[in-house]
């Protein structure tokens, strides 16, 4: 899948989102708004990753998606 897709149906991707990265909050889902930058630096804030690791972790989950 690629993030195109993904940024166009944010809606119907949050709850994937959410349950993938329980940490992210309501606040956090809506500042993200599909954009991926956004979705890496919460996970860096949230989690503690590195800028790669979070990258890493966001193309697993595209991987993974259908």
């Amino acid at each position: 899948m690629n993030w195109d897709r993904i940024e166009g149906n944010w809606k119907q991707f949050k709850g994937q989102v959410r349950q993938q990265w329980g940490k992210l909050t309501d606040d956090d889902l809506n500042v993200i708004e599909g954009k991926r930058t956004e979705l890496a630096g919460r996970l860096q804030q949230r989690y503690g990753y590195a800028k790669d690791k979070a990258e890493r972790e966001i193309d697993d989950w595209l991987k993974s998606t259908h």
